[in-house]
């Protein structure tokens, strides 16, 4: 039975994602994916806000599978120019460079393009079918969920969010703060009394997703690129023979599934699962090498097991937020925004109460794959030729589109001008060392969270130990808490010793 009612989800999935439709926006999702993987500086975090205001005009089911297309699109583009001119398109592809810049400059870019592609093809295949493996399961554990449950949920992916970020962890706290605050701005729907509006009519209904996630991470990404314009020599070989010899197959086919099954693992993690994947796979390859000294010379396992762990972490990454609504990572938070912008409340109703999107986006990114592994090999020139456009023109375009989309959203220009707040607030961020993933997960977890505190008190009359009484609410609240211990234990035994060598 189990194997039945999958095979009928898998195949309402098809249904979906093989309409004319779905399929464009698909098409659409890798290509601007592969793109932005390509283009240094430029990642899918940033572009995920900036296209935000295209995703009120499409259908959901479109604006899911095109957002979805960009990231695992990019984790495909950041390995070109990685392998080709020594530049990592993606944070996830830096481990590809000392391999496979190394075959370009000895003449077998072809190969290492290749193994690169068939390793990512297959292991985002198998991460697929590990998604809706794990869905079914996950989705039915999750509405036996009560709202001590969900609140204490929440605590976790708060935790998560510090989990998240790269330094200091207080650092990490203050944004998830002011995360939360940010999302406490407007009416109370409760009570009806205004929040931290200063009497600004425009914040009457709460500070919008897209402004902020746009401003945070899509303009300050502009400025900063903007600040650093530098842009490496192209590779000056020209990429001749594609196809990978016999003995290149062989060696890859291990190193392909090692990393897929360790990163399709790791991608579930908080945090970056996909770069943290690549490291993984590369060092484990050194490991089961019988010739470990020669990784950074141009060995072919060098490419194929990082680029592998990267695709498949991408994609599995996807089964927390699909599964209980808790994003892993900045981009699920953003896959997460383009849900409820289309008013789908995150979480395991999703499953239910919209079946024909949750499958088809899972059964998309099949298509998606094989559209990316189609696209790649032979636009190759064409990706690379993107590096020769400067940067300044670029932005102005970008930023040109960017202020129409925002403004057609409510036909207001204090949006605008919000975005434009947003984006030196994200600058500053970035200037003084603040991760403003956090900020973004602190905003959408902090109303949640809220509503299920409220719920909480009053079905319990004001009892605060409901949420240890409850047995999956206090798994939740024990692993959220041996989880910041993790954290926070090594810099306080690191500040210890820097106090004592004082």
């Amino acid at each position: 039975m189990e194997i039945a009612g999958l095979l009928a989800n898998l195949g309402l999935g098809f249904s979906v994602a093989v309409s004319l439709q779905n399929l464009l926006w698909c098409l659409a999702g890798a290509v601007i994916g592969t793109a932005i993987g390509v283009l240094p500086g430029v990642g899918p975090v940033a572009t995920m806000a900036l296209l935000l205001p295209v995703t009120y005009v499409l259908p959901a089911e479109g604006a899911l599978i095109m957002l979805a297309g960009i990231y695992y699109g990019a984790q495909y583009g950041g390995s070109t120019t990685a392998i080709l001119v020594n530049l990592p398109g993606e944070s996830s592809s830096v481990v590809t460079t000392l391999d496979g810049y190394q075959m370009a400059r000895q003449g077998r870019a072809g190969p290492a393009l290749a193994i690169a592609a068939l390793g990512s093809f297959f292991a985002g295949c198998v991460a697929t079918v590990a998604i809706a493996l794990a869905a079914p399961p996950l989705t039915r554990l999750a509405q036996q969920f009560t709202p001590p449950d969900y609140f204490s949920l929440m605590t976790l992916g708060l935790v998560f969010a510090i989990v998240l970020a790269r330094g200091s962890v207080l650092k990490a706290f203050g944004m998830v703060f002011l995360g939360m605050l940010l999302g406490l701005i407007g009416t109370d729907v409760n009570t009806g009394n205004l929040r931290y509006t200063f009497g600004i009519s425009d914040l009457f209904d709460g500070i919008g997703f897209v402004p902020l996630a746009m401003g945070v991470f899509g303009i300050a990404e502009i400025i900063a690129n903007l600040t650093n314009p530098e842009r490496a020599d192209l590779v000056s070989s020209k990429v001749s023979g594609l196809l990978p010899t016999r003995e290149d197959m062989q060696r890859s086919i291990a190193p392909i599934l090692r990393g897929t099954v360790l990163g399709g693992l790791l991608g579930i993690l908080p945090g970056g699962g996909a770069i943290l994947a690549s490291f993984s796979a590369y060092t484990l390859e050194k490991k089961f090498s019988r010739t470990p000294e020669k990784f950074g010379t141009g060995m072919i396992e060098g490419v194929a097991a990082p680029e592998s762990a990267n695709n498949a972490a991408a994609q599995t990454s996807f089964i927390p937020m699909l599964t209980l609504g808790i994003p892993s990572n900045a981009v699920m938070a953003m896959m997460i925004g383009g849900m409820m912008i289309h008013g789908i409340v995150p979480g395991p109703q999703v499953m239910e109460q919209r079946p024909g999107l949750f499958w088809g986006m899972i059964v998309s990114m099949w298509f998606g794959n094989l559209m990316l592994i189609v696209l790649n090999l032979p636009l190759i020139g064409i990706w690379v030729r993107l590096l020769l456009v400067p940067y300044r023109l670029l932005a102005i375009a970008i930023l040109f589109f960017c202020c129409i989309g925002v403004y057609s959203l409510n036909n207001s220009a204090n949006e605008v001008l919000m975005i434009a707040v947003f984006g030196l607030f994200g600058y500053l961020l970035m200037k003084l060392d603040f991760e403003p993933a956090p900020l973004l997960l602190g905003f959408l977890l902090g109303p949640m969270m809220e509503v299920y505190m409220r719920r909480t008190m009053l079905l319990s009359r004001g009892d605060p130990w409901v949420f240890i009484q409850r047995p999956l609410s206090l798994c939740f609240l024990v692993l959220a808490a041996l989880l910041l211990a993790f954290i926070v234990l090594p810099n306080v035994r690191k500040a210890r010793e820097a106090a004592f060598q004082e």
